[in-house]
């Protein structure tokens, strides 16, 4: 049985405690959280009994857990991961890793010669039909990755204690709180580091007469990122915060030389084709009246708990569970973290300055 502690009470540190109570093996035996309201929310929805904490550091220090999943506002992480990362027990930490690079990277360095396992919480790859995808990428099914498109059309963000989420100084900004999920799939389908990121965003609709403190509201709700690749790959994602009333809030599309993949969430379809003739195209023809495309629903009947993320947290706890009992590696790194991060960053900055960014701009020297 390995016991879990839950670090930071909102919405996601609830949502993690209910993906653990259908996991064998798992058990959430201490919270911790300086809002009362969220401790007690928690405490009446966790199904056992449960030690509360005020302090994370009282939590880290009780005795009654082995690991420890990190789900607090983004810029409290970095403190945080500096308590958890000093003791033995495993870390699983909420996206994003930090809102800063120069944070990212102490993280790392603290994560080093330890004995427990750190865990980078990114688990869109595990939503089933956006799996498949990859499996099909991964497999040669469209020859050599070309271009990888990601869109996201939906909601404003939730309210959040405190309203932290609506300042770019607490977030690491929309494109890192938000799309860091987006910017690893993208480096994980297309296998390779980015080099260059070009983007045009703004706020539009979203919260413009939001005002706490005497600071307004922030955020981007809208952008269009472009990503380069060393080899020519190239990436985009096409994001809006204000367009609710969207049948399939996400659309993942992978076109290479000899096919195109797509995942579409909510409605878990995947279509899957390859081109007619590849390479000679002396004699090739195409009806583009008759794609010859499959598709088909795609579930992984594992899944016991659907969730926030179309089960895809579920199947990314189990795989983290069987980590700490097997003593295996990561499949998700603190590296994957700070580059993701970093991604997010450069798509600030090229909307920030209007120009283009450079990875080596934003990432320090020997990590590009």
């Amino acid at each position: 049985m390995v016991r879990y502690g839950i670090i930071g009470v909102g919405a996601m540190g609830r949502e993690h405690a209910e993906n653990l109570s259908f996991i064998e093996g798992a058990t959430v035996t201490a919270i911790s959280d300086p809002d009362a309201g969220s401790r007690e929310l928690a405490q009446s929805q966790i199904k056992n009994p449960v030690a509360v904490f005020s302090d994370h550091n009282e939590l880290l220090n009780s005795g009654l857990v082995d690991a420890v999943i990190i789900a607090t506002p983004n810029y409290t992480h970095v403190d945080i991961l500096k308590d958890a990362l000093a003791t033995s027990l495993h870390v699983f930490i909420e996206k994003p890793l930090c809102t800063t690079i120069e944070d990212c990277v102490k993280v790392i360095e603290w994560s080093k010669n330890r004995t427990g396992l750190v865990w980078m919480g990114l688990e869109y790859r595990y939503m089933p039909p956006v799996a498949e995808l990859i499996s099909i990428v991964h497999g040669g099914g469209v020859g050599e990755v070309q271009q990888v498109s990601i869109r996201e059309h939906r909601e404003p963000f939730y309210p959040k204690v405190g309203n932290w989420n609506r300042f770019t100084e607490k977030t690491g900004g929309t494109l890192v709180e938000k799309c860091c999920h987006y910017f690893n799939l993208m480096d994980h389908i297309s296998q390779e580091r980015p080099v260059r990121v070009f983007a045009s965003g703004g706020q539009r609709v979203n919260f413009l007469d939001e005002v706490y403190d005497g600071k307004p509201a922030d955020m981007l709700d809208s952008a269009y990122v472009i990503i380069e690749y060393p080899s020519g790959k190239r990436a985009m994602l096409d994001l809006c915060m204000f367009a609710e009333n969207t049948v399939d809030k996400e659309h993942i599309s992978v076109t290479g030389n000899e096919g195109k993949a797509e995942s579409f969430l909510p409605s878990l379809e995947l279509r899957y084709g390859k081109r007619s003739a590849v390479g000679n195209f002396k004699d090739w023809t195409h009806d583009a009246s008759k794609p010859k495309v499959e598709s088909r629903k795609i579930w992984d009947d594992s899944i016991k708990y659907n969730g926030f993320h179309y089960g895809a947290s579920y199947l990314e706890h189990v795989k983290f569970h069987k980590a700490i009992t097997s003593g295996t590696t990561p499949e998700v790194t603190l590296e994957d973290g700070l580059r993701s991060v970093a991604t997010g960053l450069a798509a600030q900055k090229s909307i920030a300055e209007g120009r283009p960014v450079l990875m080596s701009e934003i990432l320090p020297a020997g990590w590009n």
